[in-house]
């Protein structure tokens, strides 16, 4: 038994004979300096260099500050890797926000507030470059093909659109006894499906419109889905289809897969309209709104910052319609 402790003393002093020993050398802040540039420069991690100068998530960095930077080549060699890859300089535009920067690259809003130094709630200044880190960038496209794969190998003939339907009329159904056979629980989970479906055919879409039009001037904020009266894009259609007894899926390319695809003609009053506004196009959907009818629909916008009625033929949107869809389902469909 001493002998472990022994052991454990030791291992103890030896990492801390390491960091101790680590060399330090300063570095004066200059223009276009961030987080990310030093740690890499000295092939030291962003972690290091907030630690060894007490610098808060966020904190801007001064010109002129002298910072304290820890360079042993030794101890740093996993961050050295990491930022192996160069950044990409991204240069805001009309429009950009955090979110949006985030998602297009593949990457958390965290990791470009740390690189960067931009503090929660500040405004993104028109031509001002900032870097995005690669190495996370490439580790969050593998998790998404990694993601998508389990997903073909799990459900490769199931209609997802379907599926999801599926689990929401089945989610209403009453707890069953523990000693409910298999073959009573299909019974009657049937019957509910059944019986959810014929509710959600009774949903007038005018109360979906209309219960849209009350949140008309409420303020975007992303992520929100009704809390004090907040809204993101897919956090409106959430919040007003569950008002009406529908389900949806929280984010809007999820959304854009559940229920009947409609032609752009044969749009009606709440259906689910899906748009593709990144700044490139890439192809995926990532806004969503509610058709009101006469070729407009209502839609919490990031660039108006509220909630706002739109015309569908203004070019931004025509261009950038991606499907329409509408989440009901005829009272005979078998599922």
């Amino acid at each position: 038994m001493n002998k472990f402790y022994v052991l454990l003393f030791a291992m103890s002093l030896s990492t801390t004979t390491m960091y101790a020993t680590a060399k330090l050398t300063n570095h004066t802040i200059k223009s276009g300096d961030s987080l990310y540039s030093i740690a890499k420069k000295y092939n030291a991690s962003i972690t290091e260099l907030q630690k060894a100068n007490n610098i808060k998530q966020g904190e801007v960095l001064k010109l002129g500050k002298v910072l304290k930077v820890p360079v042993n080549n030794k101890i740093n060699k996993n961050a050295s890797q990491k930022n192996s890859i160069k950044p990409i300089a991204y240069t805001i535009h009309q429009g950009d926000t955090l979110f949006a920067i985030a998602r297009k690259h593949h990457i958390s809003i965290d990791a470009i507030r740390a690189t960067n130094g931009i503090k929660k709630g500040e405004t993104l200044k028109l031509g001002r470059v900032i870097q995005i880190p690669q190495h996370a960038t490439v580790q969050k496209k593998k998790n998404i093909q990694v993601a998508s794969k389990t997903i073909q190998t799990a459900a490769p003939k199931q209609n997802r659109s379907d599926s999801a339907l599926k689990k929401v009329l089945i989610s209403h159904a009453a707890p069953l006894p523990a000693n409910q056979t298999e073959t009573s629980k299909q019974k009657i989970s049937t019957k509910t499906a059944k019986s959810d479906n014929k509710a959600l055919c009774n949903v007038e879409p005018t109360k979906i419109t209309a219960l849209a039009k009350q949140k008309l001037g409420k303020k975007y904020v992303w992520g929100a889905t009704g809390n004090r009266d907040t809204f993101d894009c897919s956090g409106l259609t959430t919040y007003v289809y569950k008002k009406n007894g529908i389900t949806l899926p929280r984010r809007a390319i999820a959304q854009s897969k559940v229920g009947k695809i409609v032609d752009k003609k044969e749009l009606r009053k709440g259906d689910l309209v899906f748009f593709d506004t990144s700044r490139n196009r890439k192809g995926y959907v990532n806004h969503v709104g509610i058709y009101i009818g006469d070729g407009k629909f209502i839609h919490a916008s990031s660039a108006k910052n509220k909630v706002v009625i739109t015309d569908m033929s203004k070019s931004f949107y025509n261009k950038r319609f991606k499907v329409a869809r509408r989440v009901t389902a005829p009272a005979s469909a078998s599922l």
